[in-house]
């Protein structure tokens, strides 16, 4: 028996390895075959992170870091009015190809195609204007038939034209997976990959060599590959899906082709110039496009690059009436008639960030400085935020050795990463002052795509060229595929302050369908960041404003002219800055309601707490000031008649008026000096970390954000709560802050409803159950409506809004009902009462009321002044009698001397001066 079974196990033993060998090479076919898979289909994704975002000078697109998409989704590019979380994204994502239909009801007119894309149905839902909706479906239809963009465009550059029919193959190569032959780029054409659309992809990247293997990948590379990895052509033996005539390579095998093109390598500037050589100096135009109401910075910027040589054409924005009537002062100063201010039909336009105006304006403005009979050699274009970081002496000598050059600065990433975040990858369509994304385009082949920096210094011969023979695309990809393809210098002259760890904050998503960026502002701490571009080619710096830090500029200035620093320092005002917030002959844009209103109440409290009996107050200006760098207040002007029987003039008040808000926050003993700053507000910078409403005025359709920050010396980590609670004493919402080491700084903003409740709120703030700050802040009722007086039944709607849809549950009320009760015990607190007869006649006693609780009049200074009955309403006062103090004011609160047009800056340096602005 023993014997049997040995021979048993024995027979079994050999059957089993046997087997075990088949066992096992069926094993490893499985590992080959899922390792295939694997690499086949991760490919494709690393190819999405591929082309991931980059960035450029006032980048379009969300931020690699910060965008909020979970990884491996980064390439969906969600409309910034929709929120990004992981289930939106994801449900968008299933969503993709769905088809949605547009309401035509909507609609006055019949569209002339169907119309189902996702973003144009978006577009056209969210637009207000009909003729606005007609154009983005006009758009969309071109766009849908193919009929919207160019095929293919033919370079002009003569050492990179690109293939004119096919790619030229230079044969078979073999690819090694861990050292590829061409790997510059990589992308999957899953259904269509052919040599010539992988060859144009890659010319658009510029990249010379493009290559296809394993029948649907594409590699693009710099380099041509050795001839020594060559292969015989029937290695490469997998079809192209986009073209069966052609082989795509095998696996591990990679047709190579020619581009047609060269590797690109942009010019180096000249800083010196030959022996006996004789540059003649270089004239400049300027090209400065402004927008807002920094008249003052404007100036100064015009004055310290003043030159009679140079030519200065200024293009306001269409919507600016104040800074458009302060240029044309400039131009009028200007004897020599090297100054021009756009006018007229077609040479004004309104532009938007990001929006093709911006490219419309600078073509129609370069025009006619073409047009004008002052000769330059150079197109510097400049904005109101820009400021030189060299002398006009340093930049006229650079530019005179690289006569004939063109400075863009690249973007410096990878072509498709910058095209997909871009958004050059889809089409826009401008109205209503915004750009509506109503789908995807494709690029046209034949050319190679750049960008980058809007900001650059052209030669006269190719602004000449670009406007005689427009080319698609802007001007670094003009340069590339034209005959100046030799003049590229991959510099714009500027340094510019990005701050990339403060993130993006999509702060355009107002006006543009995209999460757009611009840089920061320069301040007195990045001076050393500005000095240490001395030995640089960097002529230019940005962003610059006084009302964020005017330090900085003085400090600049000083830098380049230190021979003027005494005579700038004894200037009366150097210290100074004011920007115009409201103008009484502005037509656009219009004020805010809300601004408006609390403007016309300081204008009747000024005079009545002057005692003057008065008739027809009218408001004249408001004015920002600011003094050693700290906001100061508002200076208000106002006039008011002075009726005299039986007299043929009229005596007229003026007064001006410092106003300023009230400190309006108090803490706990126990919190005494933790809190450094406390404020609500709207129009909250985030990237800035300041309130851009100046006056601080808050209406019932305004969204009021809480700005905090905290001493360095508070314990942390900390929860603190936020109640806000409404005029009526209810519990409106709560927020919640979590305070670290490192976010002492920050901002809530509240959800609220669209219509705030009117009146004065409170803010408390919470720790542990524990009130440790308080302070209010004023909703106020509006007394005017789209900048003119609010009738009743308006008011009525707009003044008396009951705010019973607060998102506040049982159990918060609950929890919080205690605290609030005894706030109310202890602090004797007013909430409001509803009065219906607030809307009628005492609707201003009402609104004078609240603003003087929440503003104080600091200082008055009056001028009386005498004219004819018969010019009452538009006519120009004659002063009659002035008092003294008048004149130290009007020094105080001056303009803007006219300095410009005399020998250069050693003369015209200083925006500072006696005569009063407005």
């Amino acid at each position: 028996m023993v014997i049997t079974k040995n021979h048993s196990i024995s027979r079994s033993s050999s059957c089993l390895r046997k087997y075990r060998i088949l066992f096992l090479f069926g094993i490893t076919v499985l590992c080959i075959q899922i390792y295939l898979a694997h690499t086949f289909f991760g490919l494709e994704i690393r190819n999405q992170k591929s082309s991931g975002l980059s960035s450029g000078e006032d980048d379009v697109s969300q931020p690699e870091e910060d965008e909020g998409l979970p990884r491996g989704l980064r390439q969906l590019k969600l409309p910034p009015d929709k929120q990004t979380n992981r289930n939106k994204v994801l449900q968008s994502q299933r969503n993709q190809t769905s088809r949605i239909k547009l309401d035509r009801k909507s609609l006055n007119f019949i569209p002339s195609c169907e119309f189902n894309g996702r973003e144009a149905v978006s577009a056209v839902t969210r637009a207000q204007s009909q003729i606005c909706k007609q154009c983005i479906v006009n758009v969309t239809c071109l766009n849908q038939q193919g009929l919207l963009y160019p095929e293919r465009i033919t370079s002009l550059c003569p050492h990179s034209p690109g293939f004119v029919d096919k790619p030229i193959s230079l044969g078979c190569f073999k690819d090694a997976k861990t050292l590829r032959l061409l790997s510059s780029y990589y992308h999957v054409f899953k259904g269509n990959n052919s040599p010539e659309r992988c060859a144009f992809l890659c010319l658009q990247s510029g990249y010379p060599y493009a290559g296809t293997e394993y029948s649907v990948e594409c590699f693009c590379g710099m380099e041509e590959p050795s001839h020594l990895n060559r292969l015989p052509d029937s290695s490469c033996n997998m079809k192209c899906p986009g073209n069966p005539k052609y082989s795509c390579g095998g696996y591990l095998t990679i047709n190579v082709f020619w581009t047609g093109i060269q590797k690109f390598k942009a010019q180096e500037a000249r800083n010196a110039s030959t022996e006996g050589e004789n540059n003649k100096p270089v004239q400049i135009a300027y090209l400065l496009t402004v927008n807002g109401r920094a008249s003052r910075q404007v100036k100064r910027l015009i004055n310290i690059l003043y030159h009679p040589t140079h030519l200065f054409y200024i293009h306001v924005d269409a919507r600016q009436d104040y800074l458009y009537r302060e240029m044309l002062e400039v131009e009028k100063s200007c004897k020599t008639n090297n100054i021009k201010v756009a006018r007229g039909e077609g040479l004004r336009h309104a532009s938007i960030w990001g929006g093709a105006s911006l490219l419309t304006t600078l073509l129609k403005s370069a025009e006619q400085m073409l047009a004008h009979h002052h000769h330059w050699d150079f197109l510097v274009n400049l904005s109101e935020s820009d400021y030189p970081i060299k002398s006009n002496a340093h930049l006229v000598q650079f530019l005179s050795l690289n006569k004939g050059m063109n400075f863009v600065k690249s973007h410096g990433r990878e072509v498709q990463r910058f095209i997909t975040k871009q958004g050059l990858d889809k089409t826009f369509v401008e109205c209503e002052t915004r750009m509506w994304r109503i789908g995807d385009r494709k690029l046209p082949n034949g050319i190679q795509i750049d960008g980058g920096s809007d900001w650059v210094a052209l030669s006269r011969d190719f602004v000449e060229y670009v406007f005689f023979f427009p080319a698609e695309s802007f001007f670094h990809t003009v340069l590339r595929n034209s005959r100046f393809c030799n003049t590229y210098i991959d510099n714009n002259l500027r340094v510019t302050n990005w701050k990339r760890k403060l993130g993006c904050k999509c702060q355009y998503k107002a006006v543009v369908d995209w999460c757009g960026c611009s840089p920061n502002d320069f301040k007195l701490e990045d001076f050393s960041r500005i000095r240490n571009t001395i030995d640089r080619n960097l002529f230019f710096a940005r962003k610059f404003e006084s009302v964020i830090d005017q330090r900085i500029t003085d400090r600049v200035e000083e830098w380049l002219y230190p021979k003027k620093i005494n005579e700038t320092l004894i200037a009366k005002g150097y210290d100074a800055y004011w920007q115009s917030l409201y103008h009484t002959a502005d037509l656009s844009p219009l004020t805010d309601d809300a601004q408006l209103t609390i403007s016309n109440s300081l204008a009747r409290l000024v005079f009545n707490k002057v005692k003057i009996k008065y008739n027809n107050v009218r408001l004249l200006e408001t004015t920002a000031y600011f003094r050693r760098n700290q906001f100061m207040g508002i200076l208000v002007l106002v006039e008011a008649v002075i009726q005299q029987p039986l007299v043929q003039q009229e005596l007229v008040e003026r007064i001006e008026t410092l106003v300023y808000l009230r400190r309006n926050f108090s803490t706990s003993r126990e919190w005494l000096g933790k809190i450094q700053s406390l404020s609500v507000n709207t129009d909250y910078d985030q990237k800035e970390k300041t309130f851009r409403n100046l006056m601080g005025s808050i209406g019932p359709y305004s969204y009021p954000v809480l700005s905090y920050e905290f001493d360095s010396g508070i314990p942390t980590p900390q929860n603190l709560s936020i109640l806000w609670v409404d005029p009526y004493g209810r519990l409106a919402d709560v927020n919640y802050i979590q305070l670290e080491e490192m976010t002492l700084t920050g901002s809530v903003k509240p959800q609220f409803g669209e219509h705030l409740v009117v009146g004065t709120w409170h803010l408390f703030l919470v720790a542990n159950t524990m009130l440790v700050a308080k302070m209010n802040f004023l909703v106020t009722p509006l007394g005017y409506w789209k900048n003119k007086r609010i009738d009743p039944e308006r008011a009525k709607t707009v003044n008396n809004a009951s705010g019973d849809s607060y998102d506040i549950t049982v159990e918060m009320n609950k929890k919080w009902s205690h605290l609030l009760s005894s706030v109310i015990v202890h602090e004797r607190l007013a909430y409001t009462t509803s009065d219906e007869n607030k809307v009628n006649s005492n609707l201003d006693q009402w609104i004078d009321k609240l603003v003087q609780e929440h503003y104080e009049i600091d200082k008055i200074h009056q001028a009386l002044y005498q004219r004819p009955l018969q010019r009452m309403s538009s006519g120009e006062a004659t002063p009659a009698k002035t008092n003294p103090r008048v004149l130290d004011w009007a020094l105080l609160s001056s303009g803007e001397s006219a300095c410009f047009c005399s020998s250069g800056p050693q003369s015209c340096r200083r925006t500072i001066g006696p005569k009063r602005h407005g």
